[in-house]
């Protein structure tokens, strides 16, 4: 295991009291977050397994939508934290990630509120954060302004339909809506985008001519 996931497996047992074991440990194999038959599997297993499959995706999703590593680490923290508790509600195989970005993005909610940090895992983390934030090509920045254009709810679909690569049937398992209206609020939004890029781009044109 490696010393991130050691940390946050201590981090969550301390917030959680005390490290438990699932009662009556299955007979699985681990398979890319998931199990199969095989291998004795306990609370803390299960939990390993999902941070070691998910951690990338989770650390991308929190690290697009904040403005800062300290921010990220606690959404991160705060969302595998909520795995530990509820690893029993985690899905199997790649629905866990879904299940993960949902957690995610309510964490997200809460922080924008002025929700509480997790001050310790964000302190183990920040150094990691700092060198792997996503960097922004100057070039690309006229995208950025017509993204930043939208309402809110056209940025969440957009994001997932493009940054996480969700599909409008796996976009609304997270956002807790049918798929019709995922399809329907991510073509609405790509109308928005596009409108908003050809003003930026005029906008762009016009200020190179002046």
């Amino acid at each position: 295991m490696s010393a991130a996931v050691g940390g946050a497996v201590t981090l969550a047992c301390a917030a959680y009291g005390e490290l438990q074991q699932a009662e009556g440990c299955r007979t699985l194999t681990k398979v890319s977050g998931t199990f199969r038959q095989g291998d004795s599997v306990t609370h803390r297993d299960r939990f390993e397994a999902v941070y070691d499959a998910y951690y990338p995706a989770i650390h991308q999703y929190a690290a697009r939508r904040t403005s800062s590593p300290d921010d990220t680490a606690d959404v991160i923290s705060e969302t595998f934290l909520t795995a530990w508790r509820r690893i029993g509600d985690v899905p199997e195989g790649e629905r866990a990630l879904l299940w993960l970005y949902g957690v995610a993005r309510r964490v997200l909610a809460n922080q924008q509120r002025g929700a509480s940090r997790r001050a310790g895992l964000a302190e183990r983390l920040r150094d990691e954060l700092a060198a792997d934030r996503p960097v922004r090509p100057v070039d690309l920045e006229y995208v950025r302004a017509a993204f930043d254009e939208l309402p809110e709810r056209d940025r969440e679909v957009m994001a997932l339909a493009h940054w996480e690569g969700l599909s409008s049937e796996q976009i609304a398992k997270v956002l807790g809506c049918t798929a019709v209206a995922a399809r329907t609020r991510l073509h609405r939004a790509r109308k928005r985008l596009a409108a908003a890029l050809e003003r930026q781009t005029s906008l762009t044109i016009a200020m190179g001519e002046a």
